[in-house]
């Protein structure tokens, strides 16, 4: 009996060690987010009845973006996404293959896609793109209050409205968004010429082109090593409510520049390679057909289905969901703070669960 406790003990002890659930490598989450890209672009590449409309379509254009297949036309349009992405995170929202993604505030535009996706909640309250402050909390603020973050948590956006939909005043969040200059105490010529054309480049009242939001972030990440940082860009949007596919398109493939040079950078700096989950969203869809392609709202209801993406340490490399249940614009909050250990419903306990197929292995 004596030289059985040992082994008896030592099989309860394995049995506590391997029964405990997996502990995320994920340190750091970046989320990269465009306006209003539809799933159909995402998945299916550059559409044949949209190209043919005089909207800047051009032989150059059918060059870049053209393709006999699906998968060659959207490989063409978004190639870090299927190279990359798909190829060892997780992907959602493919609607041919089952797989829903959508926004449930019914509103399907963005400052209600925005809250729910960083606040975890459809707020009935939340019902226009006024300048009215969140009284929701929001994930990044969840964040920045808990050890081991304080100061660490950032926003970039291109449109003027993020203090807002963050409520930058009560978080004491960093937001720096439309054509707001990065001040900080140590700025780079690079972050000062930023500065300079962001101030001196204005096409859209209210929304800074996507260039300038994107670097300046990426500067400031390398300067401030934020632990969780937000890059919300806005062209695809301004760009098809325009007409302009051309330049949809363009925004799109640019889009997905950012994320790979995003990528890039994390896996060349030492506190972020390894470590870091970057997740890819949208806040709203877009109407499918040729007229309706260029709006959103409650009036267009195919303008709930998004997507989302996920890569990093702790997510299996399932590629695009098929026949999968339908995910929720409303669970990307959870989801960020689940990824870095946190319970971000027990401060929002109305918040929509975590995403569980993107958390550690």
């Amino acid at each position: 009996m004596r030289r059985a406790l040992p082994l008896l003990l030592l099989l309860i002890a394995s049995r506590l060690v391997f029964s405990q659930p997996p502990q995320p490598r994920t340190a750091n989450v970046v989320l990269l987010m465009t306006d209003g890209l539809r799933w159909q672009e995402v998945f299916s590449g550059a559409d044949a009845a949209l190209m043919e409309r005089k909207s800047g379509s051009s032989a150059a254009l059918q060059k870049q973006f053209w393709r006999a297949t699906p998968e060659e036309r959207r490989a063409a349009l978004l190639p870090f996404f299927w190279s990359v992405v798909a190829g060892q995170g997780q992907v959602f929202g493919n609607r041919s293959l089952r797989s829903e993604a959508r926004v449930t505030n019914g509103l399907n535009f963005s400052y209600p896609g925005y809250s729910e996706a960083l606040c975890g909640v459809a707020d009935p309250r939340i019902d226009s793109n006024d300048k009215r402050y969140n009284p929701n909390l929001n994930v990044l603020e969840f964040l920045h209050r808990r050890p081991g973050f304080e100061g660490r948590a950032a926003a970039f956006g291109a449109w003027e409205l993020f203090p807002w939909i963050l409520n930058a005043p009560r978080s004491g969040l960093l937001v720096n968004a439309g054509y707001e200059p990065l001040q900080l105490p140590e700025s780079p010529g690079s972050l000062q010429l930023l500065n300079t054309l962001k101030a001196e480049t204005e096409y859209w009242e209210g929304e800074a082109f996507d260039s300038f939001t994107f670097h300046t972030a990426l500067e400031y990440l390398r300067l401030h090593k934020p632990r969780v940082l937000a890059i919300l860009l806005g062209e695809t949007d301004e760009w098809a409510h325009a007409g302009r596919y051309d330049l949809y398109l363009k925004s799109a493939h640019r889009f997905d520049h950012y994320a790979r040079r995003l990528w890039d950078a994390l896996q060349s700096l030492p506190e972020y390679r390894g470590s870091t989950t970057l997740v890819l969203a949208t806040d709203h869809g877009r109407g499918s057909s040729r007229k309706s392609w260029r709006s959103h709202g409650r009036r267009i209801p195919e303008s709930q289905y998004v997507w989302m993406a996920f890569l990093g340490p702790d997510t299996r490399p399932l590629g695009v969901l098929r026949d999968a249940p339908p995910v929720w614009q409303a669970q990307l909050a959870a989801t960020i703070a689940a990824l870095l250990g946190q319970d971000f419903r027990a401060a929002a306990p109305a918040a929509a669960p975590p995403i569980q197929s993107v958390l550690a292995r």
